[in-house]
């Protein structure tokens, strides 16, 4: 049986650790579930031009990437076996060291999970309309790209 309601997908400031531990609680309970696989990404202290990252600033069109957040989804239960499928993305200031990035997946079998997990984190990095503003200790900012 696979679960693919919509949900919100935003939060507004980082994802805290009790959010993640209670999203992972509340599938112990799924005994037709054989293996999770969980991306959690996390705001670097990079260095730019000699200047440290403190924060990044999210922000989105929101309309426009909940579809696209949609749509991943979908894609994900055609291509892959999943059972469950969460995705959280932060909107606003996330602090170094904190998770701005949750996507959770369930299976019966791990190759699924895993290879669900990196395909979603991918498609998400290269389509979906979230935008981050590195901003430095000086308080200055560079808009962030994607890396791989």
């Amino acid at each position: 049986m696979k679960e693919n309601k919509k949900h919100d997908v935003f939060i507004h400031g980082p994802i805290s650790p009790v959010f993640i531990a209670d999203a992972i609680n509340k599938h112990s309970k799924k005994t037709n579930i054989g293996a999770h696989d969980i991306f959690l990404g996390q705001v670097r202290n990079d260095v730019i031009d000699g200047k440290t990252v403190q924060t990044i600033d999210y922000s989105s069109y929101e309309e426009m990437a909940e579809k696209k957040f949609y749509e991943i989804r979908e894609d994900a239960f055609n291509k892959f076996d999943l059972t469950c499928l969460h995705i959280y993305h932060s909107l606003g200031r996330v602090k170094i060291g904190e998770i701005c990035l949750f996507v959770f997946v369930s299976s019966v079998h791990r190759k699924a999970a895993f290879d669900a997990c990196r395909w979603i984190v991918e498609e998400i990095k290269m389509n979906v309309p979230v935008f981050g503003r590195e901003i430095f200790t000086d308080e200055t900012y560079v808009w962030k790209e994607n890396t791989k």
